[in-house]
């Protein structure tokens, strides 16, 4: 079969390459086996992540300051490798077998990871609970395994919820209605996998073994990998558009040469084929837009721009090319608003654990204990819960009111999380405080758990969850509409690095944090022994920041251009 053949016109893939089976491919019949995929990932992800902190101090033996860092620099990776497979991804490979090779490696690092804990000479040796003795080498294995899972989702992460868009055709009205709501679902299935992850995989961590702790979400990454290849046949593939950060070097390059030049008034003089497709593979035609306008020099013609008849794409490039750098530096200014919300979000995994480590984790009178890892239950059971309101009765009323057909705008949506996030931070920071005022008034300092219940907790994961539907999905949906269409795993993975780089931000925050207040001896806000700190500090930080984030936000969403494609895929 040729590769033309495979394809139909609006650059996805026909069910055994025939236009007239379209019915049979994509829509809601493929996205099973993706939703499946990602359900299993995020089990297998979570189950590992979520109480790693505690690994790291408990069995690798760091201070709780190391811990939280290099659980955050992890955490961070992950979100920052998806660079890596985003471009694979779009320029060369496809979605389809970027997903399938960064898989594979991640069930090798999972495994890896699961013998670390499990194969005596490379486990660490531990004489009690919290008398550990690793040495190098079985550091180094742990650490390896580690990272190898953090290469391997990011050939996943980037790819999966675009490719489950992908199966919705935007130029068909009966399929595109189908695609936010595909968002909101997909974002569930993950929330499913961690409701599994941070109730009954934390659970066999504390009291079973960490060797079975990591071997199950190993196992549930090899059920994802079935998953996804039991529904080959079902899925459309958009073709790879050739390298994105080519296209975006040629536009600045190409501006710069002409800087000096004048844009004519007449925008239709701008150079553009003359095709009703875009001569970028899997890409349609973009409107222009009058914001930006220096790049706009990039599309002005001269005699110079052809060479022995056809383009030089370093000297002149088309409308399409210009905005599609347009687009993506239109994105920047949100994008970097994500930054404070992830650290915001990346507690969950570090501080709020720590925190539930000095509480009451009994439940009732019974001598069960939760594990402190496992309140992001509640996290998890809040989008649950406000996944299904949002889709079934929050857009269907403010659709009423706005007249947008999502109801809402993707930035309103967007903002309205940020906005919830700081009620998060103020939750724990006045939980903290008190917890403090118990420890102080009845000298309790020196308990490993003060007689204050853990799920004092829950105000604060169910606000960080409720945010999340609003925010993270919102980013989710906001990063593939308004990406090019020949870009869109690059913007995916441009939207995960925010977690990234809040990841690196908290640990950077809890860095300087920990150097200045713990100056002349001090115990400092985050010491091995949250009774004697202030974590209530840290966490109020975070509450400003975010309203100061917030309000950049606003100024931002209100500036933005949204994007407009013409015509068909190509």
């Amino acid at each position: 079969m040729a590769e033309d053949d495979f394809y139909t016109k609006d650059g996805t893939v026909d069910y055994q390459g025939n236009p007239a089976n379209k019915k049979k491919t994509g829509t809601w019949k493929a996205c099973p086996f993706i939703i499946g995929n990602e359900c299993c990932e995020r089990l297998a992800y979570y189950g590992m992540s979520s109480n790693l902190v505690r690994y790291f101090k408990h069995r690798l033996n760091q201070h709780s300051s190391v811990a939280t860092r290099n659980n955050q620099n992890w955490s961070g990776t992950c979100y920052i490798t998806p660079l890596i497979g985003a471009f694979l991804a779009d320029a060369y490979l496809g979605r389809y077998w970027t997903i399938a090779l960064f898989s594979t490696i991640y069930v090798f690092g999972m495994t890896l990871l699961a013998l670390s804990a499990t194969v005596h000479g490379i486990r660490p040796r531990c004489y009690a609970e919290d008398n550990c003795n690793p040495t190098v080498t079985q550091s180094a294995v742990f650490f390896v395994a580690l990272y190898m899972v953090a290469l391997g989702t990011g050939g996943i992460k980037p790819c999966v919820s675009s490719y489950g868009a992908d199966q919705f055709d935007d130029t068909d009205e009966a399929e595109k209605k189908h695609k936010s709501s595909f968002f909101n679902w997909f974002y569930f299935s993950i929330n499913i996998g961690a409701l599994i992850a941070s109730s009954v995989l934390v659970w066999v961590q504390d009291n079973v073994s960490w060797g079975w702790g990591f071997g199950i979400p190993a196992i549930a990454m090899a059920v994802a990998v079935t998953f996804f290849f039991s529904g080959t046949r079902l899925y459309r593939n958009q073709k790879p558009g050739g390298s994105p950060l080519t296209r975006l070097c040629q536009v600045l390059v190409a501006s710069f040469r002409k800087f000096r030049l004048v844009v004519p008034a007449d925008k239709s003089l701008l150079y553009e084929t003359a095709d009703a497709e875009s001569n970028i593979r899997g890409s349609r035609k973009i409107e222009h837009t009058q914001d930006l306008s220096f790049f706009d020099k990039a599309a002005v013609e001269t005699e110079s721009d052809h060479i022995k008849g056809s383009v030089n794409p370093w000297r002149l490039c088309t409308v399409t090319q210009v905005e599609e750098l347009k687009a993506i530096i239109r994105l920047l200014p949100i994008w970097a608003t994500g930054i404070i919300f992830a650290a915001v979000y990346s507690q969950m995994s570090n501080l709020f654990v720590l925190q539930g480590e000095r509480m009451n984790t009994h439940v009732g009178n019974s001598a069960f204990k939760i594990p402190p890892a496992s309140l992001s239950i509640f996290d998890t059971l809040s989008i649950i819960f406000w996944v299904p309101i949002y889709d079934r009765i929050i857009v269907p009323v403010t659709r009423k009111f706005t007249g947008q057909k999502n109801g809402l705008t993707q930035l309103q949506r967007i903002g309205i999380g940020l906005f919830i996030s700081i009620f998060a931070m103020v939750a724990a920071a006045i939980l903290e405080l008190e917890r403090l005022r118990r420890v102080r008034r009845h000298k309790y300092y020196e308990l490993k758990e003060m007689p204050m219940t853990i799920f004092w907790q829950v105000p604060q994961y169910v606000l960080i969850g409720c945010a999340e539907v609003f925010t993270l999905i919102g980013q989710l949906e906001f990063f593939y509409e308004q990406a090019p269409d020949a870009m869109r795993s690059f913007c995916s993975a441009l939207q995960l690095t925010t977690i990234a780089l809040g990841n690196y931000l908290s640990s950077l925050l809890t860095t300087i944090v920990t150097s200045i207040t713990t100056r002349k001896g001090k115990h400092g806000w985050i010491p091995d022994n949250l009774n004697y700190g202030h974590v209530h500090y840290f966490f109020w930080l975070l509450a400003v920041l975010s309203v100061l984030n917030l309000g950049a936000f606003l100024l931002i969403a209100k500036w933005y251009t949204y994007k407009r494609p013409l015509g068909t895929l190509r």
